[in-house]
């Protein structure tokens, strides 16, 4: 698997870099410090899991949590749509955190989401929260997406899946250093497969060491791109623990 910044220099295990390219079944990926990929090929930048409306969703339940995840969420979106400019923006899955949660969008959310929409192609994959995308907010809907060399779905498939591009499992990267752990959310890949980090701002994170990924990477070429503040930190797998 090539490793480079986003300058495409050779990147030294754990070098801070604002962003590092990986491959992924042939393919230059550019992981972003803040948890999006730009694939600069297709002019394409990929999310997952947004979880828009999710502090809102507690709430109906009655679970009250600050109610600003969704403007948080999509400011965050909306510098690295300006960062990067794409063409191209696929989602994928769990945009929205159930199927009704696009009605509870405030008029200025959707404001926000209908400027960044507006001039580009934008997929929305569908996910377990969301699996009826709608078409009232602009975009395409779709199952799972197909370009080049690359499947973009929601669910991670049990299996070798080359070139599949997936959320759902909100991965995070926990390394061991001296007096102190550290965790962070993180992109996990083996070059053949990768599984984004949830880009959404109430979404915890689950240790890739957990056995909902046992099967998914090649042990001898796994690594993690743990996200810091405006910096990623390139961890090999034999680094990583539970």
């Amino acid at each position: 698997m090539g490793l480079a910044s986003g300058s495409r220099q050779a990147v030294p295990l754990e070098e801070r870099a604002p962003c590092i390219d990986v491959v992924v079944a042939g393919e230059r990926l550019t992981c972003d410090w803040a948890g999006c990929v730009y694939w600069a090929d297709e002019a394409t930048l990929i999310v997952s899991d947004l979880h828009l409306e999710k502090g809102s969703s507690h709430a109906v339940r009655g679970m009250f949590v600050p109610p600003y995840d969704t403007a948080a969420t999509l400011s965050r979106l909306a510098q690295r749509i300006a960062h990067w400019n794409p063409a191209r923006v696929i989602s994928l899955g769990d945009s929205f955190h159930d199927p009704v949660a696009f009605e509870r969008l405030s008029g200025r959310d959707r404001d926000v989401l209908d400027s960044l929409i507006e001039g580009r192609e934008w997929i929305w994959i569908c996910g377990n929260h969301d699996p009826s995308p709608p078409a009232s907010l602009g975009g395409t809907g779709a199952r799972e997406m197909l370009m080049g060399a690359l499947t973009f779905r929601h669910e991670p498939r049990p299996g070798e899946q080359p070139g599949e591009i997936a959320g759902h499992l909100h991965p995070s990267g926990k390394i061991s250093r001296r007096t102190k752990n550290v965790r962070r959310p993180c992109f996990v890949t083996d070059g053949t497969r990768m599984i984004l980090p949830s880009f959404g701002a109430y979404t915890g994170g689950l240790n890739i060491r957990d056995a909902a990924f046992d099967g998914l990477f090649s042990e001898d070429r796994l690594s993690a791109v743990l996200l810091g503040s405006g910096r990623v930190f390139h961890i090999g797998g034999r680094n990583l623990v539970a």
